[in-house]
């Protein structure tokens, strides 16, 4: 893979090359790109989703729209970081192309804001329950309808392939989705492959996959115009990651790791005394004990070494993106770059104290039980209803029902695949709140 044509600007529907050094400084593409999706509905919405605490109005907890705006922030340092290096290491790029070391911030921290603006209400428990719906629920009945890749989709529903429709899918009107730049999109795709086959290697890449059958077509002009190495044969589809990929990855994981934590300590659920024994490990090198011993209250010293342990890790992730950049743009890099990180152990310990006391804690529990419920709910009746309508046997009931669907999703489908994952995507672009309230509609109407 070559960075300029990995850096590239264009926009879907883009009818001429956008070179970088014709850019205005003042309104650069990629920022642009940060600016759209800020700007969205889909974004916005993560005000009112489950990060990990569920329906918390507590001040010092996060919800997906704060995690998202810190992995953003956490990913830009990466981006400006390596760009630095890159441009030294390359000084083409700068003196023929015009690129500079903040374009690559730029880039990553759009895609880091845009990481989670697919997943849908109820944390990651939501996307479970969304294909649990149609593996073992009353969406079982369309899986002889559909070809196996498009079954595949539905009853392994992914934020990240969820996110790339978002991001990228056109409706009357607007081309494109959000128009964002290639170079964007391709560090947004975290997993460069249809839902199947599944996990066929060990290699990060091919964890999860990174879009629906319906927008085939568009993530492949993408990876081709970016250059992505193609690694799967015959009828399926997949590729090497985009570089700047591990960057949001690493934004993303050390947020999660450090931030959770932090959350269960504020909770009260970790023990503040794990955060030193746990996050010195992290920042021994960096620690002011005297700053640290003059703070007085819990919160300020659990800040101070939280900031430190983002800054030992920002510049350990850059360390080893940098020593393994060949084999990267290679497409011979098969890890995740907290992975090979010298505190991986130190993160691994974090997270399971994190799983005990925060992701297991009965409150989580609690709104993943709720959320099962909720999703199943109106994905069985939003689903049937929509079908229903398309085979002309619609209640009146079920034409009340689909005039709550908002506007731009009271259209039909072409083929029930679609009309699934029609209803699939409004439902996950749902708030938490708002599922709710849609949910109890229906079951005040039902009874």
């Amino acid at each position: 893979m070559q960075w300029e044509q990995l850096l590239s600007l264009k926009r879907q529907g883009d009818t001429s090359k956008r070179l970088r050094k014709e850019q205005d400084d003042t309104r650069l593409g990629f920022e642009v790109d940060y600016d759209r999706i800020i700007f969205s509905a889909a974004f916005r919405s993560l005000q009112d989703k489950t990060q990990v605490i569920p329906l918390s109005k507590t001040d010092f907890v996060h919800n997906r729209l704060t995690h998202s705006l810190e992995v953003s922030v956490v990913g830009r340092s990466l981006g400006r970081l390596v760009g630095k290096q890159i441009i030294e290491k390359y000084p083409h790029l700068k003196e023929v192309h015009g690129y500079q070391a903040n374009d690559f911030g730029a880039i990553v921290a759009a895609a880091a804001l845009s990481h989670d603006i697919g997943n849908p209400p109820f944390g990651h428990s939501g996307e479970k329950a969304i294909g649990e719906y149609f593996k073992n629920g009353n969406g079982l009945q369309y899986k002889d309808q559909l070809t196996d890749k498009e079954w595949q989709d539905l009853i392994d529903f992914e934020g990240n392939a969820n996110g790339f429709s978002v991001l990228s899918t056109s409706r009357t009107g607007i081309e494109g989705g959000l128009r964002i730049s290639y170079a964007t999109l391709g560090a947004f795709m975290k997993y460069p492959k249809e839902s199947l086959p599944k996990k066929p290697t060990s290699k990060i890449c091919d964890k999860k996959y990174g879009f629906f059958q319906q927008d085939k077509d568009a993530f492949v002009e993408v990876a081709n115009e970016l250059g992505l190495i193609p690694n799967k044969s015959g009828n399926d589809i997949g590729f090497e990651r985009h570089p700047l990929t591990f960057l949001v990855e690493a934004a993303d994981d050390i947020c999660y790791t450090i931030i959770d934590f932090e959350d269960g300590i504020n909770l009260g659920w970790i023990a503040e005394e794990h955060a030193l024994e746990y996050l010195i490990k992290l920042v021994k090198n960096g620690i002011d004990i005297k700053k640290y011993n003059e703070l007085t209250t819990k919160e300020d010293r659990i800040s101070y070494l939280r900031a430190l342990a983002i800054g030992s890790l920002i510049n350990d992730a850059v360390t080893v993106f940098m020593e393994n950049e060949k084999a990267i743009l290679a497409g011979e890099f098969p890890f995740s770059l907290m992975d090979k990180s010298q505190f991986n152990a130190q993160m691994n310990d974090i997270i399971q104290i994190s799983i005990k006391n925060v992701y297991q804690s009965k409150e989580v529990l609690h709104k993943e039980v709720m959320g099962y419920k909720v999703l199943n709910s109106l994905l069985d009746n939003f689903c049937s209803a929509t079908n229903r309508k398309e085979n002309d046997t619609a209640t009146n009931y079920d034409e009340l029902l689909l005039r709550l669907l908002p506007e731009r999703f009271q259209v039909q489908k072409e083929n029930l695949y679609e009309r699934l994952l029609h209803i699939c995507h409004f439902i996950s672009l749902l708030t938490d709140g708002k599922a709710v309230e849609l949910f109890n509609t229906i079951q005040v109407n039902k009874n």
